[in-house]
This record gives structure tokens, sequence and C-alpha cells, in this order.
């Protein structure tokens, strides 16, 4: 028996059978585990602590460069929330040698809650001491936030905004600030004017929503996740029409929210439909015949997170309902190849979502398909966990739009470039890559 026989690599695979890219790089790996994700929310093939165990390990292989810029980019392009906090860990855990890390520590921070989170994620392992480059970033994002947006924030968790302030000694920039942290001390800050605090001192629904609306009080993402109770409480439709159209901070409203607030109150849809038309701007259409594939298997039923209803496959449908091109062709996939309206907006979501049965995941038919049509532009928007081989495309462009967190996916070398997250900043980065 020969004890020093050659090794045999076993093939990397998806979670359901089919090749996967077997070398990507560190940051490659990164990207695809962190800009889908909802940390510790559960997917439909990894749990969410199998995913935030694997975004730890790879973000100590990866430079510190690409570390920091990511951070930067899954905050303030992508709007995560809670997955840049844990890039900021592992960018901490590199020790002193980047003299960067605090202003990537404050420049991901945009909300003070975030503030006290990160703490809470530095310190999940057990309490150790802040490093200087923690303290100078968390120091510096202390300075960005005014009355409003302290009160608002300062809840009664484990740490509080005053630990931190205690923690990381920030020096005010004059002497109104100076005065509102020493009432944060003190625990005298003004109530925030915001709908949750009115509605828990027993104020009039109705009259309250009314004069935030008036007044411009209420947050976008606020909005969509109130219409229902606007609804209900008899607010003047008038009032809320403008407001949805208004998109005030939509900016950080993810696509797929408009879809819960479209279900919420399919009585106000098509104001919620031209502002998700608006998602991406005025951008001019991609030139061509463009094909978009879009995954309506079984595993894009996922729920997004264990509080929300919605799933990857809304997230993927959202976005392919907002692409504009010259010629555009529309087409799902799952057992089948179906075609749909190109419909834009809410009623490209509902044709795309309702177009088959959701079962397995057949994406190399799919290409396969779309490679007998000529055309210009391919946008696969999936979980990329096929069952079959996924063949090469024959279109000039060809793209994988990943939406979701799994190790291994199959859009990667050949003609493909691939692009991960939910976000509208996909399809604004095609547009930018096309023009050169």
């Amino acid at each position: 028996m020969r004890l020093n026989a050659r090794a045999r690599m076993s093939p990397v695979r998806t979670h359901e059978g089919a090749p996967a890219f077997p070398h990507l790089t560190p940051i490659q790996q990164l990207r695809r585990s962190v800009l889908s994700c909802l940390l510790w929310e559960s997917e439909f093939y990894e749990d969410g602590r199998t995913i935030a165990q694997r975004i730890e390990e790879t973000a100590a292989k990866v430079p510190t460069s690409e570390l920091r810029n990511l951070a930067v980019e899954a905050r303030t392009r992508f709007n995560l929330r809670h997955v840049p906090l844990l890039l900021l860990k592992a960018l901490v855990a590199r020790g002193a040698g980047d003299p960067w890390t605090g202003d990537t520590v404050a420049a991901v921070i945009k909300r003070p809650d975030e503030l006290a989170e990160l703490l809470a994620l530095y310190w999940k392992d057990g309490k150790r001491p802040l490093s200087a480059q923690m303290k100078r970033g968390l120091a510096k994002a202390f300075r960005k936030f005014d009355a409003y947006q302290l009160a608002k924030y300062n809840r009664d968790s484990a740490i509080k905004l005053r630990d931190v302030m205690f923690l990381v000694h920030p020096k005010p920039d004059n002497d109104r600030q100076a005065e509102t942290w020493r009432q944060l001390v003190d625990g005298t800050l003004p109530a925030p004017d915001t709908w949750e605090v009115a509605l828990s001192g027993g104020a009039d629904k109705r009259e309250t929503f009314e004069r935030l609306l008036r007044e411009g009080k209420l947050g976008y993402l606020a909005l969509l996740r109130n219409l229902r109770n606007m609804a209900q409480a008899g607010v003047d439709e008038r009032l809320v029409r403008q407001a949805i159209l208004a998109r005030k901070g939509a900016d950080r409203v993810l696509p797929f929210r408009y879809i819960a607030a479209a279900r919420a109150v399919p009585q106000w849809e098509p104001w919620i439909d031209t502002a998700l038309l608006e998602a991406i701007g005025e951008a001019e259409p991609l030139p061509g015949k463009t094909v978009v594939l879009v995954d309506v298997s079984g595993s894009m039923n996922a729920r997004l997170s264990a509080k929300s209803d919605l799933t990857r496959m809304d997230a993927a449908a959202a976005l392919a309902s907002i692409i504009r091109a010259d010629q555009l062709a529309v087409v799902t996939f799952s057992y089948n190849v179906v075609q749909v309206p190109p419909r834009r907006g809410m009623a490209g979501i509902d044709a795309i979502i309702r177009s088959q049965n959701h079962g397995g995941t057949y994406l190399g038919q799919a290409v396969a398909a779309a490679n007998k049509t000529p055309h210009d532009r391919l946008i696969v928007i999936t979980d990329e966990q096929s069952h079959d081989r996924v063949p090469d495309p024959i279109a000039r462009h060809a793209y994988m739009i990943n939406v979701a967190s799994n190790r291994n996916g199959v859009g990667y070398g050949g003609r493909w470039v691939h692009l991960d997250g939910f976000s509208e900043q996909v399809l604004r980065f095609i547009a930018e890559y096309e023009r050169g």
C-alpha cells in the first residue's frame, strides 16, 4: 500500500451541486459574503453565525487598504448597517500599524447607535482595552451628531452613548456641543420630536403623523414602514403622497423596501411605484439589447431576516424592475425558463415573482437559452446556487449579480463580471463600467 499517493482536490461546488469557481481571492470571497449580508440572519443554505464567522476569518486575510475600502463601501454605498461594523472590528484587530483605522471608523459610523453597537461587537468575546485608533475613530464620529440625533438614539442598552463618551473622551467643537454632552451625561437631553416619542406619550396618531409630514421630520424609511399606520389613522392622503414622491432621505433606502410598503398599502402603490422608478435617478438606458435572467428558484424564497416577510426573490425582482435599456428582455428561471413582460416598477416585480413555480435552480439551462438569441448584454440576478453547469455567455457584456452570501458561486472567470449586493449601486456600476 502506498502512503505517499498523489493528493486529489475535491471539486468546488455550489450547494445544489453545480461546479463553482474554485479560485476566489480573499477580497472576492469577502465581497460575496458581505455585500448581501444582513448580519446574523440565516439564509437558505447557511446560518447567520457561519456567515459571520467566515467574514471575520476572510477579513483577516485581506490587505488592510481593501478592508478599509470595503467597510466604507458597504455602509455608504450599499446602505448596510451591521456587517460594516464587523469589518471595523476586524480592521481594529490588525493593531496599530494602520494610521487610517480611526478615520475609517468615523467614516463608517452614520448613526449614534452604531457607536455603541460597534463596542458591543468589539467586546462580544470578552471585554478588552480599546486601541488608540478605535478611540480616535469613535471620538471623531461622536462629534458628528447633534442633540436631536443623540437624543433619538440614546437607548437604555447594555452599552449607552454616555458610556462611549466616557471611554473615548471626545473633545467638543464648541460650547453648544459641550452643553449637549453634559445633558447626555445627566440624562436631561430634550426628548426628540419623533413619531415614537409622540405616540408613546399618548398623542393622536393622525395629528402626529400629519404634523411630522408637514414639518419634514419623518425619515423616508420610517415613512415607508408607517404607511399602514397612516392609512388606518386616516392621515391626509395629499401629505402622504407629497412625502412619498419627495423621496427625502431615500438614498439610504434599498429598493426592496418599496415592495413591503406597496404590499402594506396597495391603495398607495401608484405613488410608491413612481418613487421606486426614481431609485436609480435619471440614468441613460443601457444601449443595445439587454437580457435579464432573474432567479425565482426555491432558495430565493428565503426571508431576508427573521422579522421580515421580504425575500431574496423580492430583492432580485426589485433590481430587475428598475433596469433601463433600449431593448429589454426579462426572463425568469427555476425548473423552467420563462420570458415575462419587460415591465418596470411594481408591475415588473409582480410579473417576475408570479411567472412560474419556485423550484430548482437551472441557471445553466437559462444561460444556454439566452445564448441562442443575439444580445449585447446579459445580466443575471441570482444566489448563484445552480444545479447544472453554467456555460460561458456569448454577450459582449455579461454580469452575474449575487444577492446572497453563500461561500461558493458560479459567476466568476471567463467572460463574467461578478457583482455582489442588492443595492441599486450594482446597476450604477454596470453603466459606469461600460462607459470605461
